[in-house]
């Protein structure tokens, strides 16, 4: 199994990235691959997934191992594969995720792309009590807020969505969005659309 890359990041694509090592270019699918956009033309360390299926070797990239533990987490939940993980990785961080598991929140995870209300079920009936160890923040006070930054984040790309705006555009803005303190979702809304003028 490749359990990470090491090289020269080339190129940014809409749902991947292209990292060169020593003259290979090796494709690495990302929930979201803007995140590495400012490591373009450098050096940049990639944890993988290397996932194997009848016809094809795939790659999934993560910014680190706790992002990695819960996609590997995700796709052992029946129903979700792993683009269905990525989707849920591109717009929560993982101490949140972990939360709404142990609060058995179906709402929060209904408002991901593709989850049911029995896909949701399923996943709290197979991953609670499971994620704790790599997030012992979850019991931290300051969660509920966490929680609340992250639902404002994915009512804001909806809001775009609506609008008109590709996800490529959504993805490329989203780390800045996610910077935002306000808990507000018109005003982080507002500041999206001001990051969209200017791209």
């Amino acid at each position: 199994m490749i359990s990470y890359i090491k090289g020269l990041l080339t190129y940014i694509k809409d749902d991947s990235i292209i990292v060169d090592v020593q003259g290979i270019g090796y494709e690495i699918i990302c929930a979201n691959p803007f995140a590495f956009q400012s490591f373009e033309n450098e050096q940049v360390f990639v944890h993988t997934y290397h996932h194997i299926r009848e016809d094809a070797q795939l790659l999934f990239g993560f910014k680190n191992e706790d992002e990695k533990y819960l996609f590997t987490k995700l796709i052992s939940v029946s129903g979700i594969g792993p683009k269905g993980a990525l989707a849920i990785l591109a717009s929560v961080d993982v101490a949140g995720f972990a939360a709404a598991i142990e609060r058995e929140d179906d709402k929060f995870l209904t408002s991901f792309p593709g989850i049911g209300k029995k896909t949701a079920r399923q996943i709290i009936l197979d991953l609670k009590g499971k994620l704790v160890v790599t997030t012992a923040v979850v019991e931290d006070s300051d969660q509920p807020t966490e929680m609340a930054n992250q639902a404002i984040i994915t009512e804001t790309r909806e809001a775009l969505k609506a609008l008109g705006y590709t996800d490529k555009e959504i993805k490329a803005i989203l780390p800045q969005l996610q910077k935002e303190e306000s808990k507000n979702t018109d005003e982080v809304i507002r500041k999206a659309l001001s990051l969209l003028m200017k791209n």
